[in-house]
């Protein structure tokens, strides 16, 4: 599975048996970094990409939608989040995401790949839009195992945002049993994790893994998937929780958080009523 480069196209495979063909309006950066293959490139009706060893993990016009998606529900479930753990996303867009919230102090945003967050910062403005000079951001470069392994820190909130588990090496060893175990370890007693799970449709058997491993180690886990145009399928997510399950609240009480929080007027996918619906859509399963 991945994409090439094909004179004016991207040929980006998203299963062992589909594609899908998007035009290159014009190529910004690439690169192979330490860890992995950079593609920055603006995509016909897609608006500025990142594609990574073959993947496209965001595109301009839907990233709000992987990324809102990804952050708010773990976020609203814990009732005040001050210290956040973002494990990957490189473009910067999960970080802005969690700078929303007033409750939020500190983020601690690991990812392995100085390089590709040099390159994101430079080229996905529109992603980033300047979250990475927020006082309240420590970005380290470093390999997010070894952080979570050494860390003296504990958090109300960890979100590991990913390549999917399927994808390239330096991902998967973060979607194991030993690793969920190391992410229950640095919480609160009563935080959450979130994890991106790739696709449950096209590889059901990787997500079962995923899922299981995560089973093994929280007493509350909870499934949701929304539909990502440029990724060609519905993206599974799975929250991890020590104490609070998500699912139980009801619109009036996310409609509340996200008001005190200072996050409401601020979304342009999730809201109360999405926060239900992701809740309660089924799995999509092939």
């Amino acid at each position: 599975m991945g994409s090439e480069i094909l004179g004016l196209s991207i040929i980006q495979t998203f299963s062992p048996r589909d594609y899908m063909i998007i035009k290159v309006e014009s190529v910004i950066a690439i690169t192979k970094t330490k860890y992995q293959e950079v593609i920055i490139a603006d995509l016909k009706g897609y608006g500025r990409a990142l594609v990574l060893d073959g993947l496209i993990q965001s595109t301009e016009v839907d990233e709000y939608i992987y990324h809102e998606s990804l952050v708010h529900p773990v976020m609203i479930a814990h009732p005040n989040p001050e210290r956040v753990l973002i494990i990957g996303g490189g473009e910067g867009a999960t970080l802005r995401e969690v700078l929303k919230y007033n409750t939020v102090r500190k983020v601690t945003m690991v990812d392995i790949d100085g390089e590709l967050i040099e390159l994101c910062k430079k080229y996905l403005k529109s992603y980033h839009q300047g979250a990475f000079d927020d006082p309240r951001a420590e970005v380290l470069i470093m390999n997010g195992r070894e952080y979570v392994e050494k860390t003296q820190e504990k958090f109300d909130v960890a979100i590991l945002d990913l390549t999917d588990p399927y994808g390239p090496e330096i991902s998967k060893a973060l979607y194991s049993q030993e690793f969920y175990e190391k992410i229950y370890k640095i919480l609160k007693d009563d935080g959450l994790m979130v994890t991106q799970a790739g696709s449950s449709f096209y590889f059901e058997k990787v997500y079962d893994y995923v899922l299981n491993n995560v089973k093994q180690v929280f007493p509350v886990v909870v499934e949701y998937n929304v539909w990502i145009p440029s990724f060609g399928y519905a993206c599974n997510f799975i929250i991890g929780s020590k104490k609070y399950n998500p699912k139980t609240l009801s619109v009036n009480e996310v409609e509340e958080r996200l008001s005190k929080r200072g996050v409401r007027g601020k979304l342009r996918f999730y809201s109360a009523t999405t926060h239900i619906s992701l809740m309660y859509l089924p799995i999509y399963r092939a």
